[in-house]
């Protein structure tokens, strides 16, 4: 399998190329030449896999030409070692549980996977690999727990002052001594800035081995195809009329389920369900993409102004409007209704959701007002990591699964300012 860029369809790259790079020199972002169909065999029997065998299954025949079958089989059964349930809430509404990994969020799927790659071609290769990776929230947490204490890795995490949870900051900040946590006085868009301007320096690059574990890295994006279809192989009703509300943030969640879709799984419509960072959602309503600063809610992962993964999307659509309109719904929501979806959760089925989740069931409900479909929305965080936003919608604090920390990270407090950054990533600082 060859990858092109978005920024230069003409030229190809490995798959090692893709994953040590994650992006090129002109801020593209990486796809495969070709998303393969898969039988019709696998979705007859999908609803009997586990969830690491849909994980194979999916992965193989993208992964399989440059990596050894029995190697991703090991790899997706290590990666997807929990459950991924399916609760019905009521006739034809569902929630897709994706927190019931190490961290808690739905991103541990695609960051344990990645690990497990990088892990591989970082034995082949014999040389150190620093993962960069910028955080609104979970992303830091994921990728610190999933690479902590991997041999050959480093990892270094940008997450912005005062604007993710205690206890997100507190899984980056306990993942082991081969993790640097740095926190930066600036909002997530700064992150992804310094991050995008660390791939972009030639300099640097010449110096050290450096890829990304946010989901720019096609490696960490592509894993989280396998839930849509662990969702799917759990519906009953309607499968020919199925609706998927993702929360969306940096639109990489969102990017992997329509390359599920690609891929011969149906669902006939997806809705992009933000907070009032609704750059995405605008567009759909008006054919106009303006990112914007990023601003501050409840919904924190969320609070993604310019998301990276949207060029993906517009890549897979040939920058067609009609035709992502067609597949693609958007909506967004302030704090307060964030906070009322909450409580109508709580109420009315008794489920307790954190802000994002709540987003994700509002841009699902608001949709079927007017559609008649079976309707998933992704439960992508456990309430217990947003204590105080679940207390003050539903009067009730939800217990979390304790936290394994594997010892304190290399913590650094830091200016928003690129050489700063680019001296904790050389390890000069």
């Amino acid at each position: 399998m060859k990858y092109y860029s978005t920024s230069d369809p003409s030229r190809r790259a490995s798959l090692e190329e893709v994953l040590l790079k994650s992006i090129d020199a002109n801020d593209g972002l990486y796809m495969p030449e070709i998303i393969p169909v898969l039988p019709d065999t696998f979705f007859y029997e999908m609803e009997h896999l586990s969830p690491a065998e849909i994980a194979f299954r999916v992965t193989n025949p993208v992964f399989g030409d440059d990596i050894p079958e029995d190697v991703i089989k090991s790899i997706a059964d290590k990666a997807l070692s929990f459950e991924i349930p399916v609760v019905e809430l009521s006739d034809r509404l569902y929630v897709l549980e994706l927190f019931h990994g190490p961290t808690f969020a739905f991103k541990d799927v695609g960051a344990r996977f990645l690990a497990g790659l990088l892990s591989w071609f970082a034995g082949r290769t014999g040389r150190e690999i620093t993962v960069l990776a910028a955080t609104s929230g979970d992303t830091g947490g994921a990728v610190a727990n999933a690479f902590s204490e991997k041999e050959g890795i480093r990892v270094v995490v940008l997450y912005p002052a005062g604007r993710i949870s205690p206890v997100q900051e507190k899984q980056i900040t306990r993942a082991g001594r081969n993790i640097t946590a740095v926190k930066l006085q600036g909002d997530f868009d700064d992150c992804q800035r310094l991050v995008k301007m660390a791939f972009s320096d030639a300099d640097l690059k010449k110096k050290i081995v450096l890829t990304s574990a946010n989901s720019i890295n096609f490696g960490r994006l592509f894993p989280q195809t396998v839930y849509y279809f662990q969702a799917v192989s759990k519906i009953k009703k309607d499968s020919d009329r199925i609706a998927v509300s993702v929360p969306s943030g940096n639109f990489g969640n969102l990017t992997s389920g329509i390359i599920a879709a690609r891929m011969g799984l149906k669902i006939s419509k997806f809705i992009a369900s933000t907070n009032i960072n609704n750059s995405v959602p605008i567009y759909l309503k008006t054919g106009i993409y303006t990112p914007h600063p990023s601003f501050k809610t409840i919904s924190s992962a969320m609070d993604v102004g310019a998301p990276g993964n949207f060029k993906r999307v517009l890549h897979l659509f040939g920058d067609n409007h009609k035709a992502i309109k067609n597949t693609i719904s958007g909506y967004w929501f302030t704090d307060d209704e964030t906070l009322a979806g909450m409580r109508e959760l709580y109420e009315s089925y008794g489920y307790l959701a954190d802000p994002h989740t709540a987003v994700a069931y509002l841009g699902l409900k608001k949709y079927m007002d007017s559609n008649i479909c079976t309707g998933i929305f992704l439960a992508t965080a456990h309430p217990g990591k947003f204590a105080d936003e679940t207390f003050r919608a539903t009067g009730t604090v939800p217990d979390l699964p304790a936290f394994q920390p594997a010892g304190d990270s290399v913590r650094v407090a830091s200016p928003n300012d690129y050489s700063f950054v680019r001296k904790i990533i050389e390890k000069s600082f």
